[in-house]
């Protein structure tokens, strides 16, 4: 494996050697612990930003260096990303406190902002339909890739690395491998299952292959699916961006307004914590805002 694929290593030569050894066994404790690799990435990067723009030494660090620095990085940015920015400092000196690299956390509760809790983003009926009407044109890759997004609620990362082998057209599921590797079954339509079907019959395969492949006839990868997305979105005029995510939230408002319980929806999206959830039942879809009008007039 080359270095530049070893996203959990630092290899930034402006952060001091013992540093950058601290931060390298913190990041493969990420990795051992099944995070993300987007997560460790991200968490990688942060890290390095803050080592680079703090000129003291870990071991001599105060709750001050640190908010200093925060104070001058998250200038002009969104609160979303300067609590990103704490959570990230937050686990990585939680890290160096139960290794005995500090004696102390360096984060204060305070610091952290205040984030309205919102609302994920669907699509309503009309849009859905206009998408899946839309699909109806599309090479049958791109239409089978549009109704397992809409009907199994699936991740782009969990899409991407979904192989022939995993999926059962007849009985209309697939295991999919989700956050920290965690193997769950999903559900798609017979729509879909059909459009699928006619799709691997334009591939020759072996069952060990990629469901979907790119046009150079290898794994259609996340970024890949969100480019296809956000093009077709933009392609037919929606009002807002057409990403992978927005197929996931339109799938659990869908599944709650038809009278799915939320456990149930839980287990379909590969939510470990029902609160996470919980947040559609929030949202007043037009089924649920018809059966009001309905009962209540």
């Amino acid at each position: 494996m080359s270095k530049s694929e070893q996203y959990w290593q630092s290899t930034h030569e402006d952060i001091p050697h013992e540093t950058r050894n601290i931060l390298n066994q913190y990041l493969l404790s990420l990795k051992l612990a099944n995070k993300a690799e987007a997560t460790i990435i991200k968490y990688r990067w942060i890290l390095e930003r803050f080592f680079c723009g703090c000129s003291v030494s870990l071991k001599e660090m105060r709750s001050e260096d640190v908010l200093k620095w925060l104070n001058v990085f998250s200038e002009g940015k969104k609160p979303k990303t300067i609590d990103l920015l704490l959570s990230c400092l937050s686990s990585f000196f939680q890290f160096c406190q139960e290794e005995e690299y500090l004696e102390k956390l360096l984060i204060k509760k305070r610091w952290r902002p205040k984030i309205p809790n919102a609302l994920p983003r669907y699509l309503t009926e009309q849009e859905y339909a206009r998408v899946k009407l839309a699909a109806e044109s599309l090479p049958l890759r791109n239409r089978a890739l549009i109704l397992f997004l809409f009907s199994s609620g699936c991740r782009r990362s969990e899409v991407s690395n979904l192989n022939i082998q995993d999926v059962d057209l007849e009985r209309r599921t697939a295991e999919v491998k989700g956050k920290g590797n965690k193997i769950r079954k999903v559900h798609f339509t017979e729509e879909c299952a059909l459009v699928l079907k006619d799709y691997l019959k334009t591939r020759s395969y072996q069952e060990g292959d990629p469901l979907f492949i790119n046009s150079k006839g290898q794994r259609f990868l996340p970024h890949g699916i969100y480019s296809f997305t956000t093009r077709f979105g933009n392609k037919i005029g929606m009002a807002q961006s057409l990403h992978p995510h927005s197929f996931r939230h339109t799938f659990a408002t869908n599944m709650l307004a038809r009278g799915a319980e939320i456990e149930f929806i839980a287990d379909e999206m590969g939510h470990s914590n029902l609160n996470t959830t919980r947040i559609y039942a929030r949202i007043p879809t037009e089924e649920m805002m018809l059966a009001y009008q309905n009962k209540m007039g």
